[in-house]
């Protein structure tokens, strides 16, 4: 009994590393910003497949909190095995006291690094999309909506670089800060508890939404216990009344949370594949 726990813990040890790992902290060079712990963990994929796509990818948690594996590291291994490069975001969140703008202000300055660092990763600096879930499926959203403004300048920082990713994939995104299908604890730890009705449909993403959005793929579960599918099927909407190429995959089952599990994301790798054939 010894010796099979010894090898289920060996091949658990192996699984993890089977990808090598850097960890990057993204204000370690900005004075203002130098006691700010955000970092990001890039995954290499194996050269043999390397696609020279990176994706950034932004976990759940309603804002408040992190869920770092389910919609992290395993989100990682599976983009790195396919041949992307993978950047798993660690971003502030409420249960840290912060608010918005901070979360924007980490995927933003990820994007930067990433794209100006771009030829020592071996990445094509205009394929750098983002992947979210959840409340991390909002940031995505936030990011590609809101791209041409830079949340980076009142700290000082300029960049040549587009801080918008080229693609946007919200995974059982909370997208409204509206009723009657807002998620009330993810609003809260964004926006506070004193944000006014226009603060409210500012941050509610079927609401910004114009032909300038990248290419989007979003998924959602009828059953989601946890954020109501409708709001990607306001999303859906919107994304087809402003034109925007996308593809909206609606699942009768599957709930919330899942990461990568339930194989949908076969139907993810084809929409890539058709994105840079």
């Amino acid at each position: 009994m010894r010796r099979i726990t010894c090898l289920a813990v060996f091949f658990i040890l192996a699984l993890s590393s089977a990808w090598s790992q850097e960890k990057v902290y993204l204000w370690k060079d900005v004075h203002s910003m130098r006691n700010e712990r955000s970092c990001f963990y890039y995954y290499a994929p194996a050269k043999d497949e390397d696609t020279h796509i990176a994706v950034i990818i932004c976990h759940g948690g309603s804002y408040h909190h992190r869920s770092m594996g389910t919609e992290g590291r395993d989100v990682a291994a599976w983009f790195a095995e396919r041949g992307y490069h993978a950047f798993v975001l660690k971003y502030r969140v409420a249960m840290d006291g912060y608010h918005h703008p901070a979360m924007i202000q980490d995927f933003q300055r990820t994007m930067q690094l990433v794209r100006e660092n771009a030829s020592e990763y071996g990445i094509e600096n205009d394929r750098v999309g983002a992947i979210g879930f959840s409340a991390g499926g909002h940031l995505v959203t936030m990011a590609g909506a809101f791209g041409e403004e830079s949340y980076l300048k009142p700290l000082g920082i300029e960049t040549s670089v587009s801080l918008k990713p080229d693609f946007v994939i919200p995974v059982y995104p909370v997208v409204t800060m509206l009723e009657p299908y807002e998620h009330r604890w993810s609003r809260l730890s964004l926006l506070g508890r004193s944000a006014d009705e226009d603060t409210r449909k500012k941050f509610s993403m079927e609401c910004q939404i114009t032909s300038a959005m990248p290419p989007v793929f979003l998924l959602a579960c009828k059953d989601d216990a946890t954020v109501d599918y409708h709001n990607s099927v306001l999303l859906d909407q919107a994304l087809t009344d402003a034109g925007v190429e996308h593809q909206f995959v609606l699942r009768e089952t599957g709930d919330h949370g899942f990461g990568m599990n339930y194989g949908w994301g076969d139907a993810l790798y084809s929409w890539l594949k058709k994105l840079y054939h």
